[in-house]
């Protein structure tokens, strides 16, 4: 592959994800972290790509796909339904992991009686108990992702690391019952130091993601305690989940 073809190749991928890693472009385009950095070099100064610790992001994006706010919208009422049947699963005072999928974000709008401790990544978690006297907030460290609002690379992985919680509550991109997926290789290695940190493992997934994978894979089942879903997900995949063992919650849908 020549440097012009490989190059484009890199830039057409982060059109899709927007986010990369080095060792996910690497992989991408079949060469050498070393390379995959002098092709970014030459494609930041053309001004389509943008360097960041550990990665790359696109530029200027041709969907919202990624915008917070406009995801945050999709699926409002079974994410509100799932959003207090997880919060309800959370213990007075705990810690919480919560990490910057939309759907956690209604599960922490939901908190606040609980007065936990908070552990995010997410900008809009934090900033949604910035002023709260309740609740108390951790932000993690690491690079802005700006049109998510999440904190992104080493130091963000760093942070989990070097953390314990009583309960991580995760979202993702899909679910089938080869395990659990998501879009970005960056969001993939801070989920499972999220996961590592937590005695227990809660993933709240609208019933759009059952049956779906997306690009990178984050876990197997064995790795979940509790899926947290909306009474729209498949009843036949509930059922095969609760037989692997996994704990499942079907939040009701109110309707209208």
């Amino acid at each position: 592959m020549q440097p012009e073809e490989r190059r484009q190749r890199i830039e057409e991928y982060l059109q899709r994800v927007e986010f990369a890693s080095l060792d996910e472009l690497a992989e991408e385009v079949g060469v050498s972290v070393s390379t995959v950095r002098r092709d970014l070099d030459n494609l930041e100064s053309a001004g389509t790509v943008r360097r960041t610790h550990g990665g790359a992001r696109i530029v200027n994006p041709r969907t919202d796909e990624f915008v917070f706010n406009a995801r945050e919208t999709h699926q409002w009422a079974e994410k509100e339904a799932i959003g207090k049947a997880c919060a309800e699963l959370v213990s007075p005072r705990q810690s919480v992991i919560v990490d910057g999928g939309t759907t956690v974000y209604h599960v922490a709008r939901y908190l606040e009686p609980k007065r936990p401790q908070i552990i995010t990544n997410s900008l809009p978690v934090a900033n949604l108990y910035a002023s709260s006297n309740l609740v108390e907030v951790v932000l993690s460290g690491g690079v802005i992702y700006p049109r998510v609002g999440v904190l992104v690379g080493p130091l963000a992985v760093e942070s989990f690391s070097r953390m314990h919680a009583d309960v991580a509550v995760m979202g993702a991109g899909g679910i089938t019952l080869e395990g659990i997926t998501n879009s970005h290789g960056l969001l993939i290695d801070i989920q499972r130091a999220m996961m590592r940190a937590a005695q227990r493992v809660v993933f709240c997934l609208d019933h759009t993601k059952f049956g779906r994978k997306s690009l990178s894979f984050l876990c197997g089942l064995e790795a979940v305690h509790t899926i947290v879903t909306d009474s729209n997900a498949p009843g036949e995949m509930i059922e095969a989940l609760r037989a692997h063992g996994r704990e499942v919650v079907v939040a009701k849908v109110e309707q209208g």
